[in-house]
């Protein structure tokens, strides 16, 4: 049985294209390992969104390649992701024992790439480059379900690929090209291919998902697919990421009204929560725009949460404009977000702007005060909560406590709580006896 290690950096959109590696090279007998020195096949799925990810994948490398050195056996060694699409040729160039660079679209591709790089002989190398986009006409997805989705109590769908909007801090529209959708009915046949596997929560994905099939005259909108969604047997819940808040419309906010499969915890990135700021990122909405969605969506379902991302230190950034993210973080009162340092990425409309760079220092000092409010923020939530009871949905063991399961609520809240193994995948009442910064502690109550 050949082997194949796939290690996975960045999103949930690597981590989907990860599955589909997995499920479309076991059609041509690979088995997946956990261990890299056992592999026949080494890819590594890159992440370009900031600087750190990318720099993962160079130390991976180095100890990939080396195994390719050093076995006695042909091992062939893959970049794929979004690294392996700005980079391309490159890549290659200066790994000359490098076998494979493929972007995102040529995942549906990866039995054919595979075959053309791998060599009977140990250690020879025959570089293959695959970096094209797929358009309207071209972009499907296998229907093959990953492999590792079995026995899982969630599963990702994806539902579109790259972005039309032009953030200027952005480089998705550069490593996974212009905005396209799958087929509805591709996606529907993924959704109940994988909740008859079990799978009782579904995640929508996409760069853009509110966005979703907008080109395609007489697709599904975004709303209507998460109404078909629901309607498939054995959904119990449904969780989506990530929404641009331009494009958020009163139909989906009119679901959260309709459909009690779509869960009570929403991610809508605001980014900053200056005015100024979000010009120059070109966002195309404002502050006051991106409050009002805020209290339409609590208004159609009062125990929303919300989490969102943060950019700390963009150009031009003042301290007025950060203390109006400041201020908007208090206002929303965020459960909890991913905030980070601007990263200058390459091909980005912002790298016009570094004349205004912000010192290091002083978008350090920004994104520990932030990090700092967000954790009291966070705390002060989880503690609210200490005896209400909430339904749970059971998706296996704790990390840390033998007998003891965890699970989340539909407010994506993660709760350990003592249990059996015999509860993974059903939904259970818990009572909450402790708020912690990331999660919370309760009792099964039975």
């Amino acid at each position: 049985m050949k082997k194949v290690f796939v290690q996975t950096f960045g999103c949930q959109m690597n981590v989907y294209d990860t599955g589909k590696i997995h499920a479309l090279l076991g059609k041509d007998g690979f088995e997946s390992t956990d261990s890299m020195n056992d592999a026949d096949v080494i890819i590594v799925n890159t992440c370009s969104i900031r600087e750190k990810p990318e720099l993962k994948l160079h130390s991976f490398l180095g100890d990939a390649l080396k195994i390719k050195r050093t076995e006695d056996r042909p091992v062939t060694v893959a970049v794929a992701g979004c690294v392996a699409q700005q980079e391309g040729q490159k890549l290659l160039n200066r790994y000359r024992e490098l076998d494979l660079v493929f972007g995102p679209d040529a995942v549906p591709r990866v039995r054919e790439l595979v075959d053309a790089a791998r060599s009977d002989v140990p250690r020879a190398t025959k570089q293959v480059l695959d970096t094209e986009f797929l358009d309207l006409e071209t972009y499907a997805f296998a229907s093959e379900l990953d492999p590792g989705s079995t026995g899982q109590v969630g599963a990702f769908v994806t539902i579109q690929k790259g972005c039309d909007n032009k953030c200027t801090f952005c480089i998705v529209p550069t490593t996974r090209g212009p905005e396209v959708s799958r087929s509805s009915d591709q996606i529907l046949e993924e959704v109940k291919g994988l909740a008859d596997t079990g799978v009782r929560e579904i995640t929508l994905i996409g760069q853009n998902v509110n966005s979703y099939g907008l080109k395609v005259a007489g697709e599904r909108t975004f709303a209507q697919l998460l109404y078909a969604v629901s309607d498939v047997p054995g959904v119990e819940r449904i969780r989506y990421t990530t929404s641009h808040p331009r494009d958020m419309g009163p139909d989906v906010i009119q679901a959260y009204r309709d459909l009690p499969k779509l869960t009570s915890h929403l991610h809508l990135p605001v980014q900053s929560g200056s005015d100024r700021v979000l010009r120059r990122m070109k966002r195309f909405y404002n502050r006051e725009h991106y409050l009002s969605l805020v209290d339409q969506l609590r208004d159609a379902r009062p125990d929303m949460v919300l989490s969102t991302d943060f950019i700390l230190g963009f150009p031009g950034e003042t301290d007025e404009d950060f203390e109006q993210t400041m201020s908007l973080l208090d206002e929303v009162a965020f459960e909890s977000s991913f905030s980070f340092k601007y990263s200058q990425r390459p091909g980005t409309s912002a790298l016009r702007l570094l004349k205004d760079e912000v010192a290091p220092d002083v978008a350090q000092a920004r994104l520990v005060r932030l990090q700092q409010r967000q954790r009291e923020i966070s705390i002060a939530a989880h503690e609210s909560l200490s005896g209400q009871t909430m339904d749970v949905l059971v998706e296996g063991p704790s990390r840390y406590d033998e007998g003891v399961v965890c699970g989340r609520t539909s407010t994506f809240k993660m709760i350990n709580f003592p249990g059996t193994l015999d509860l993974v995948g059903k939904t259970v009442p818990v009572s909450v006896i402790r708020g912690f910064t990331n999660s919370l502690r309760g009792e099964w109550v039975h």
